[in-house]
C-alpha cells in the first residue's frame, strides 16, 4: 500500500512546496516589488542585493513552476535549498528557532522539502518521469 501511495504523495508534496515558492517570489515581484525587495535584501547584509534580489526572485517563481511541474527536479530541489540556507543565514538565524518569532524554522522546513522532493524522482504526473520513461523507450 505504501508503494502505490508513494507517487501520489509526492505529486502533492511538490504541489505543495512549488505553490509556496511560487508565491513568495510573486510576491518579490507583485507585492515588495524589486527594488522593495533590494532594499530589505540591503538592510539583511545581503551581498550584491541589488542582483541577488531579482535573481531569487526568478529562481522562487521559476523553481516553484518546476517543483510544480516536476521538472529539472535534483536541480531545483538543490537551489531552492541553497536559497533557503541563505535565508536562514541572512535573515533567520538570528532570531532563533520558532517561526512565529521569524525564526528558521519554517525555512529549514524548505530547504529540507525541496531536497527531498529533488531527489526522490517527483511522483506522479512529474515531467521528468514522464520524459525519462520516453527516452528509455526509445534507447531500448
Amino acid at each position: 500500500m505504501v508503494d502505490q501511495a508513494r507517487p501520489v504523495v509526492l505529486l502533492l508534496a511538490r504541489i505543495a512546496i512549488g505553490v509556496i515558492f511560487l508565491v513568495h517570489g510573486y510576491q518579490k515581484f507583485a507585492t515588495m516589488g524589486i527594488a522593495g525587495t533590494t532594499k530589505f535584501f540591503e538592510s539583511a547584509g545581503i551581498p550584491l542585493a541589488g542582483v541577488a534580489a531579482p535573481a531569487v526572485a526568478v529562481l522562487e517563481v521559476a523553481g516553484g513552476l518546476a517543483l510544480i511541474l516536476g521538472v529539472a527536479l535534483p536541480i531545483v530541489g538543490t537551489l531552492l535549498a541553497l536559497n533557503m540556507v541563505g535565508a536562514i543565514v541572512f535573515v533567520h538565524a538570528a532570531n532563533g528557532f520558532a517561526a512565529g518569532e521569524g525564526g528558521y524554522e519554517f525555512v529549514l522546513a524548505l530547504a529540507a522539502a525541496s531536497l527531498a522532493i529533488g531527489f526522490t524522482g517527483g511522483g506522479a504526473l512529474a515531467l521528468d518521469n514522464v520524459l525519462g520513461r520516453r527516452r528509455a523507450t526509445a534507447t531500448a
